[in-house]
This record gives C-alpha cells, sequence and structure tokens, in this order.
C-alpha cells in the first residue's frame, strides 16, 4: 500500500453577473474533473507547500492562473495502479481566476472548459469532487 497527497484547485471567475468554473477532462481515463497533481513528485518541486502545488498544477493541466482564496475539505480515496492500492489524499484550494488562456493546457488534460456553475455538478465525473464542489459552491455564491 503507497500514501499519495495530491494538491489541486476550483478556479471560478464571474462574468456579466454570472458565475463560470474550470473543469478539464483527463487525456487517460476521460474523465471531467478539477486540476490537480502529485506534492513534490518531482525533484524539481520537492519542498513545494500544497498551495504552491496546486497553482503550479492548475496552470500547467489548465493554462490559467489563479489565486487562492482558501483552503476546502481534503477528499481522500483509494485506487490500484500497477497491481498496487493507493490511499489518496487531495487538497483542494478555491481559486479566483486571474489570467491565462485555456488553450494553453498541457498534454495531460484533453480539453478544458469552464462551464457554467449550474452545469458543473453534472458534469464532474467523480463523487468525492462533487462534494468538494458542493463546498466551493456554496463559498462562491456567499462572496
Amino acid at each position: 500500500m503507497k500514501f499519495e497527497f495530491s494538491a489541486g484547485g476550483i478556479v471560478y471567475k464571474r462574468e456579466q453577473g454570472n458565475i463560470y468554473v474550470l473543469v478539464a477532462k483527463h487525456s487517460g481515463y476521460h474523465g471531467w474533473v478539477f486540476p490537480k497533481g502529485l506534492i513534490g513528485d518531482k525533484k524539481e518541486f520537492e519542498g513545494q507547500s500544497k498551495e504552491e502545488t496546486a497553482l503550479r498544477e492548475v496552470e500547467e493541466e489548465t493554462g490559467v492562473v489563479g489565486e487562492i482564496l482558501r483552503s476546502l475539505t481534503p477528499i481522500t480515496y483509494w485506487y490500484v495502479h500497477g497491481g498496487e492500492r493507493r490511499r489518496k489524499t487531495v487538497y483542494y484550494f478555491l481559486m479566483r481566476f486571474i489570467s491565462g488562456d485555456t488553450s494553453r493546457h498541457d498534454a495531460e488534460m484533453e480539453e478544458v472548459e469552464w462551464l457554467p456553475e449550474s452545469k458543473v455538478r453534472d458534469r464532474l465525473t467523480f463523487a468525492n469532487e462533487k462534494e468538494v464542489w458542493d463546498e466551493a459552491k456554496q463559498l462562491i455564491i456567499e462572496r
């Protein structure tokens, strides 16, 4: 059994009174997710904080620069990779869109979209991401 830790972001923006949220379709398993990546997974990223990892992964995977507003409740799940059982904890952060272009996303994501907030839950593939979305959505509405 292996333990993994990732960090990522739920990025939103407001345009003409509407709220849009960044989602991405993973190139490997083709699920719709929020951008995230392993903390300290490469030598060059050793010692990087959860927040630094989240900002970096959002920009790499989506082409978007965000600003962290607050942390969200971490999610934990099990999966199997290469025959090995893994327990993964993901630290998500609510982020406000600063700049960027979704056409500049990396190859890890096959599609990146800004969705109206009312369509995000239905688009997400995994139940645990829908739960963290519910928390983020309430915080966005309260802002």
